[in-house]
């Protein structure tokens, strides 16, 4: 199927949730349900902070016990409000939301804000209640924000619907959080920093409008140049990424995310399952998408600065000047330690600065420039430097030494913000390094306290390029053809009729096959002249393994035998493998043994490519180095399928592995177009079966003469799993 027009939600669903925003947003009127005059209480400070914002509208309090409130005319039920009412905050106890939902919906209000917390924070109980709110909801087709958050902001009509101290100032800039906590702080360091947003939102527990909804309407709202976003949970992955593909070539979406050293999700059985954890399967997600996640908060605003005034780099090349050799070094290690690389001095370029520079300079990059350094010297170190064909970005650093002159050094950098390459700078100090950050950020050159955290925003520029990249189209992959895809069909159709999830090896490889991916010859044989038979007919050495449709790991049972050479170690094989299962399992367990060719491809190279399913993502594919110790080396890239060539030749470039293809030691290179091919091939088995709980192909044996599945692993959702219930791969909508 194809993956980009799969990707594409309904034009009409789409249109008319950006109208129900639209009401949130820009409301001509609002109703606060719960308002009240009480000290301190939320009721009466969104209340407050609606009628003295500058948002142009009525506002309405709700409250059935008194005839006003803040000397505002109050009514008894939002059914008794003369107009129709655009926007409800909603202020109540969290026990008589639904009915207040309900009456909303009866008085046809579009979208509503739920302040109110005492949700499914609190257990069952709450569960309950957000069930039955979202009951009345769907009845009077209205979207809600919350329940449990902050509120929302629209500064540039002035809207503050929230509870908030203060008012956001009116910026290109979109936050929206989880966490209303953080709101309220990141507000408040905001308005030091003068620092604007066009959107400010507390998503709270996203029980209906969530992320995709968010990132479709700030994605077209004009007055948004970037989107941040605060994450806890996902919520619909599905909805997730088609909004953010959409957006994320247009406007970056940059996003920290809480949780990263959680522990994984339990363990599924098979080496993929134990591997694929759900934050790394979140890091696939983001690249697929386009967004980019930071770790850092303060790395929010400093990469939303540098992607407003500077090109995103082509590369991960960065070239340092300095005044000073330690900061030059921290700087180097930051770079490479989050992904990007030294760009290596092209000749030319070191005979320019040779030319210029005094004759102590460090020849090399970082460019030491040393600490005498006048205005005139950073200016035409930087023109040379920047003309350097291997480098993709610039960072300069200053160090306020006594012959330093920050200010006008900065003056002199200044006609440099607008190369086609990145153009970054770090002014160390306090006081006597103001003037000079000043004009570097007025001229659109981002000047940053320290530069660790420069070379690592450089890498997050980075990062959005190649995520950027991986966002290209998804055509269709090369795959089986009818005749082989109803065969798999009806492999995975029979088995699971017959009560079985686990597909016995033989089947296993026949649905690969299906999908054109090369498997090695496996007869079954019951008894030990069949296995003689069976390895005369196919060819010495032979390798016979235990043939069972409830062992997974064979080699834990001793069910497995290499490089035998006669037809005598066949049958003595045959006899210990069966010795040996009985002995550690049940008679059930051994049905004989398969009888494969002992593979003799030269110089291989052991791989696994393997797929388990996330709770939120659905099935997630896995590459890296595979044989029995994969658990131990953990050399391994997560991707979400399908795949064309270029999203596999990117997810194998992410593994260690992936170094030695090219050939080590005189070895010669792997066929990587083929390679490739297989990972297309094993996504689209995934995308068109998506009975398959968990596939294993490890070792695939990879090397110049070939490539070879030599063993696979199936385990299939059981038939009381009904189709419309099976996982839904998240790049398909």
């Amino acid at each position: 199927m194809d993956a980009d027009k799969a990707l594409v939600s309904s034009d009409a669903d789409r249109s008319s949730s950006r109208r129900s925003l639209e009401a949130i947003f820009n409301p001509k009127n609002v109703a606060v349900i719960g308002a009240t005059e009480a000290a301190g209480s939320v009721g009466r400070t969104v209340l407050w902070n609606l009628i003295s914002s500058p948002f142009g509208g009525t506002v309405f309090p709700v409250n059935p016990k008194r005839p006003s409130v803040l000397g505002i005319k109050a009514y008894k039920t939002i059914q008794d409000i003369p107009e129709k009412v655009d926007l409800a905050v909603i202020c109540t106890q969290a026990g008589i939301v639904p009915g207040v939902i309900g009456q909303c919906a009866d008085a046809g209000v579009p979208g509503a804000i739920v302040i109110s917390a005492g949700f499914k924070e609190l257990g069952p109980e709450g569960v309950e209640l957000e069930r039955r709110t979202m009951v009345e909801a769907r009845r009077g087709n209205l979207r809600l924000v919350g329940p449990n958050c902050l509120g929302l902001m629209n500064p540039r009509t002035g809207l503050n619907a929230t509870f908030a101290a203060g008012v956001a100032k009116s910026g290109n800039v979109a936050f929206l959080s989880q966490s209303g906590a953080l709101c309220t702080a990141v507000l408040d360091w905001s308005l030091t920093e003068q620092f604007g947003f066009s959107a400010f939102v507390s998503l709270g527990s996203m029980l209906d409008i969530s992320w995709g909804d968010l990132i479709d309407y700030l994605g077209r709202d004009p007055n948004t140049s970037s989107i941040l976003i605060y994450m806890e949970t996902i919520g619909n992955a599905q909805s997730f990424m088609a909004a953010a593909r959409d957006v994320a070539n247009k406007k970056p979406i940059i996003v920290i995310k809480a949780g990263r050293s959680a522990q994984a999700a339990k363990a599924a059985a098979s080496h993929t399952g134990s591997l694929t954890g759900s934050d790394e399967v979140l890091d696939a997600a983001f690249r697929r998408a386009g967004v980019i996640r930071v770790n850092y908060i303060s790395d929010l605003f400093y990469l939303t600065d540098a992607l407003a005034n500077q090109p995103c780099p082509k590369g991960p090349y960065l070239t340092i000047l300095t005044n000073a050799g330690g900061p030059g070094v921290l700087a180097t290690d930051s770079l490479v330690n989050t992904g990007g690389q030294l760009t290596t001095l092209a000749p030319e370029t070191k005979a320019e600065l040779d030319a210029m520079l005094p004759p102590h300079w460090s020849r090399s990059n970082p460019v030491d420039i040393l600490g005498d350094a006048s205005p005139d010297r950073y200016a035409k170190s930087l023109d040379i430097a920047a003309r350097d064909p291997n480098a993709n970005g610039m960072l300069v650093i200053l160090t306020p030494q006594d012959m330093t002159d920050p200010t006008k050094i900065a003056e002199g950098l200044a006609p440099y913000a607008k190369l086609e390459k990145p153009v970054l700078a770090s002014w160390m100090g306090g006081a006597g390094v103001a003037a000079g950050k000043e004009i570097l950020n007025r001229a659109g050159i981002p000047a940053f306290p320290f530069p660790d955290t420069a070379a690592r925003v450089f890498n997050y520029m980075w990062q959005y390029t190649q995520n950027l990249r991986e966002m290209d189209g998804t055509p269709r992959p090369p795959t089986a053809d009818d005749v082989h895809r109803a065969a798999a069909v009806e492999l995975i159709k029979n088995t699971v009729k017959e009560g079985r999830t686990l597909l016995d090896e033989a089947e296993s490889k026949k649905l690969l096959a299906a999908y054109g991916i090369p498997v090695v010859r496996t007869e079954v044989a019951t008894t030990a002249d069949e296995a003689a038979k069976a390895a005369d007919a196919i060819g010495y050495p032979i390798v016979l393994k235990l043939y069972s449709r409830t062992i997974t790991h064979k080699t834990d049972v001793g069910g497995v035998k290499l490089n035998l050479r006669d037809a005598n170690s066949v049958r003595d094989a045959f006899t210990q493998i069966k010795t040996s299962v009985l002995a550690k399992c049940q008679p059930g367990d051994f049905l004989g043994v398969t009888v494969q060719p002992m593979i003799k491809l030269a110089d291989t190279y052991e791989i696994i490519l393997g797929s388990s399913i996330d709770p939120q993502f659905g099935p997630v594919m896995l590459f890296g180095a595979g044989g029995q110790l994969v658990e131990v080396f953990k050399d391994r890239a997560l991707g979400l399928p399908p795949l064309n060539a270029t999203l596999a030749k990117q997810m194998m470039e992410r593994t260690k592995i992936n170094k030695v293809f090219d050939g080590v030691r005189g070895r010669p290179p792997v066929d990587r177009a083929k390679l490739e091919s297989v990972l297309v091939r094993f996504s689209e088995l995934l995308v068109e079966q998506p009975r398959i709980k968990e596939l294993d192909i490890n070792p695939l044996l990879v090397s110049h003469e070939g490539i070879m599945a030599v063993d696979a692993r199936v385990i299939l959702f059981p038939a009381d799993v009904p189709d419309d219930k099976l996982p839904i791969p998240a790049m398909v909508k």
